[in-house]
């Protein structure tokens, strides 16, 4: 098996050196912290309790509500600005 030099910053270096162990090779030590830290995203997946996924999704539906009312407001303001421009008072041609 082939070798890789990689350079790190000073800082890393030394976050690296503090969990390296007794007797372990940097490489020992980087294939550790990997394994360590292989999180699969699914493991904790549906795993919010009901009374919290109630909560959430009461907050994301306000949270749509505000944003599709600010958005038809603003929309309003840009057709009345424009009808304001061009001289039209809701008159159609």
């Amino acid at each position: 098996m082939g070798t890789k030099t990689i350079g790190l910053r000073e800082d890393v270096y030394k976050r690296l050196k503090a969990q390296k162990r007794e007797g372990e090779s940097f490489t020992d030590t980087v294939g550790r912290l990997l394994d360590e830290s292989d999180v699969d995203w699914r493991e904790g997946f549906g795993t919010l309790p009901e009374s919290e996924a109630e909560e959430l999704e009461t907050v994301a539906l306000a949270s749509r509500e505000g944003l599709s009312d600010g958005l038809e407001a603003r929309q309003q303001e840009a057709v009345d600005a424009l009808a304001a421009v061009t001289g039209d008072d809701d008159e159609t041609a």
